[in-house]
């Protein structure tokens, strides 16, 4: 480490430098307030943490020119990036793992291509080409995450984080297609089979490459764990299933040998049903959040108990998350208010609520006030009538937005119904069930129906 003023024979060096080689994510838990007999809730605040990132926050608050750097993989990497640059904290982090595992693959890959050639085995050449795709995955991966990490410009004012689902998509259909062809490949080979060369270089090269896949696996999933990140522990999942695929292949081939049963045709079979396998879940990964995957649980449930947190919120509905990349979240809401509140202090809570969920969750929030009429008895007894009548209908059923305006001949019910996507009414009607339960209550009452449907 660098002190400021310290004196190189010909150079003088004004930065700090500071190296965390194991960072982490820290999370606080403050209690403002401690009430005793009642429930104390705490406000989570998440930051890069790490000995040497501690400190270059300190550095930075005493003045110094600080810079931070050591190793980071995943999108968590990626994320403990964004918390330091909002930290104010300059870093230049070295990407691990995805390197790493590129050229390990790219080994194995080589190694059991000249054993499948020298051998003639369609088996040991699938495996081989298993392990070039992984190695094409990681490539692609790595190049998309390079692009997608480009800032928004005047076309893509969201950024471009879709890149990296795209690069996915690409990865998954070259991954199909070999596994096809793979799979006519072994398929000729049982019509015609043709015998396979034993030779000691199989048998060395696959004890090594199932060693190498397992050092893999608990090297990804120490750091999976480490970062949180579900895109290290897939990884790793993947090495352990590429461990199982060449211990078949080097079962097959010593059974083959020892035992004189063709098995390579069969054996290459299995492997491109593997690899069809791994490919068609690789697509269905890219391709679900193009279409627009309802969003992780965990963090709709996050956002709601942030948003009603403060008393001055009533409600919510309309929640919509929109998924611009990974680590590219935007959501918006409605939040139900007293009409009659103070609009100026119920807009500063709701601004303290958008901060908030974008530093704890990292998910940028919209929120829309919606005033509804609070100590109504009128309208009370309304909504009570009302929420029973479509329990009535469907204990699932929910209502947003309710409002009554009262005439000479009538009293309309104003409000919407949020209707289940797998339910067994349509919109329309539901529409005119409920119409007509409403209809039939003891007052003149006309329902103005809005069905939606649940996003979250």
């Amino acid at each position: 480490m660098f002190g400021a003023g310290y004196a190189a024979p010909e150079q003088e060096f004004n930065m700090i430098l500071t190296v965390t080689m194991n960072p982490s994510i820290d999370t606080r838990y403050q209690l403002d307030k401690l009430i005793i007999d009642d429930v104390n809730r705490v406000t989570p605040e998440k930051t890069a943490g790490g000995k040497g990132l501690n400190v270059s926050r300190v550095l930075l608050q005493l003045g110094d020119d600080v810079l931070a750097t050591g190793l980071l993989g995943g999108h968590m990497g990626a994320y403990m990036a964004e918390l330091m640059d909002a930290d104010g904290v300059k870093n230049d982090f070295v990407p691990i793992a995805g390197e790493t595992r590129i050229c390990l693959n790219i080994l194995l890959f080589l190694g059991k291509l000249v054993a499948g050639t020298v051998s003639g085995s369609i088996a040991i050449t699938a495996d081989a080409f298993n392990n070039l795709s992984d190695a094409g995955s990681s490539v692609v991966t790595l190049i998309g995450f390079r692009l997608a990490g480009q800032k928004p410009d005047r076309h893509h004012p969201f950024g471009h984080g879709r890149v990296e689902y795209l690069s996915g998509l690409a990865v998954s259909v070259v991954i199909l297609l070999m596994g096809f062809e793979l799979g006519k490949t072994s398929f000729e080979k049982i019509l015609s089979p043709a015998p396979v060369e034993f030779s000691l270089l199989p048998v060395i090269i696959l004890p090594v490459s199932i060693l190498v896949k397992g050092w893999m696996y608990l090297f990804n999933r120490k750091l999976g764990k480490k970062l949180d990140s579900a895109a290290m522990m897939a990884t790793a999942a993947d090495s352990l299933s590429d461990m199982v695929s060449t211990g078949v292949v080097l079962l097959g081939t010593l059974i083959g040998h020892f035992f004189n049963i063709q098995l390579d045709g069969w054996l290459g079979i299995l492997v491109a049903v593997f690899i069809l396998y791994t490919g068609y879940n690789s697509m269905k990964d890219t391709i679900d959040p193009l279409l627009g995957r309802a969003p992780d649980p965990e963090l709709v449930d996050g956002i709601r108990r942030r948003v009603l947190a403060p008393p001055e919120i009533l409600g919510l509905h309309d929640l919509i998350v929109h998924d611009y990349g990974p680590g590219r979240l935007f959501a918006s809401l409605h939040a139900e208010v007293d009409k009659n509140g103070d609009i100026s202090a119920i807009h500063d809570v709701i601004d303290r609520v958008e901060r908030q969920i974008l530093h704890e969750l990292g998910c940028e929030v919209c929120i829309h006030m919606d005033p509804i009429a609070v100590g109504d008895r009128k309208t009370a007894e309304c909504r009570t009538m009302v929420a029973q009548l479509l329990a009535g209908i469907d204990p699932r059923l929910t209502m947003h937005d309710f409002r009554i305006t009262s005439g000479p001949d009538h009293t309309n019910l104003i409000f919407d119904v949020v209707r289940p996507l797998d339910s067994s009414y349509t919109s329309e009607e539901l529409e005119e069930r409920i119409r007509q339960a409403v209809t039939a209550l003891e007052g003149n009452y006309y329902a103005v129906i809005t069905v939606d449907t649940p996003r979250v």
